[in-house]
């Protein structure tokens, strides 16, 4: 199979390239990459993998690793930032942007104003749909030139560079539009419902 096309249409916030200027309030700068997760790591079968787009419980189109594998790729070098206050610079990703995975099932544009985001393991967290489309967002399966690690989402994570780093899903399965927003697992524990670090936007009420 020939490689995939690589676009470089994934368009994140600017930041000024000092430092400064690039880590948001009441975050520091590390050079490792911590793992935190909600529960125990899923074992992931590619041959069994798949991954879903859904109107509420309507079936919209489904992919399965290989599939999703020979969709337009995009590459990525972005900032990200945990809500338990490191951020982590430069960091370099692959995968298919949510509007690729719109194009590719044939959708003019989302069905609902929401999304929830439904992994292995059971966790969900929600999302605006405008903050997943216009190269905000993507689907990422390689880290740093490699495929993605297991402990940090792989075989195929979430990455909403811009909101804190819970809303970037790990062991993603399924993208439900919904009509309404609605807390996800973290959420209902009293995270932020949206998480936008510019704003320190940790906890319900922030």
């Amino acid at each position: 199979m020939s490689e995939p096309p690589i676009s470089r249409g994934f368009r994140g916030r600017r930041r000024p390239e000092n430092q400064l200027g690039r880590v948001p309030p009441g975050q520091h700068v590390v050079t490792d990459f911590p793992v935190l997760s909600a529960g125990p790591r899923p074992d992931t079968d590619l041959e069994s993998w798949s991954f879903g787009l859904f109107d509420a419980e309507a079936h919209l189109a489904e992919w399965s690793w290989a599939n999703f594998e020979a969709l337009p790729q995009t590459k990525v070098k972005v900032d990200i930032h945990c809500v338990t206050t490191w951020s982590k610079l430069d960091t370099n990703w692959q995968g298919v942007t949510i509007d690729a995975l719109l194009e590719a099932a044939g959708l003019s544009e989302p069905p609902a104003p929401f999304a929830m985001i439904r992994c292995d393991g059971g966790y969900t967290t929600n999302l605006p749909v405008e903050d997943l489309l216009d190269g905000k967002a993507m689907i990422a399966t390689r880290y740093e030139g490699e495929p993605l690690a297991p402990e940090h989402g792989g075989p195929a994570r979430l990455l909403v560079p811009h909101l804190y780093f819970w809303k970037s899903a790990k062991w993603v399965r399924r993208l439900q539009f919904i009509d309404h927003d609605q807390p996800g697992f973290w959420e209902e524990l009293g995270y932020h419902m949206y998480g936008d670090p510019w704003r320190e936007q940790r906890y319900a009420g922030d």
